[in-house]
């Protein structure tokens, strides 16, 4: 299955020097534009990422496409850490169809 993504909203979540999943709730509420309620838990960052009336402003219309760079390192210290935040990711995606979440493979940029 194929998504066009041309056009949507692009947002950049950068899990560079993240080392736990209190880390990378962090950089979701800051890359995702979280509201201050957001629960820093799986179940709240599937919800989120589900709810386009939680997405930045221009995604709300666009959709949006998550790129996820400098991954590599957190999910290999935090194995099972990082397969629920792909399976979060992966359900999300499968159930919005205006979102995309993208791994990129190369490394982080500054």
């Amino acid at each position: 299955m194929t998504h066009d993504v041309v056009g949507r909203h692009l947002v950049a979540l950068d899990l560079d020097g993240v080392a736990d999943k209190a880390g990378l709730m962090e950089r979701c509420v800051s890359a995702l534009e979280l509201p201050d309620w957001f629960g820093r838990n799986w179940d709240a960052l599937a919800d989120s990422l589900g709810d386009s009336s939680v997405w930045p402003s221009p995604a709300v219309e666009k959709g949006l496409l998550v790129v996820v760079t400098g991954w590599q390192p957190y999910a290999k210290a935090r194995p099972d850490e990082w397969e629920i935040a792909r399976d979060v990711f992966s359900r999300a995606t499968d159930g919005t169809p205006a979102l995309t979440v993208a791994l990129a493979l190369g490394a982080s940029h500054q």
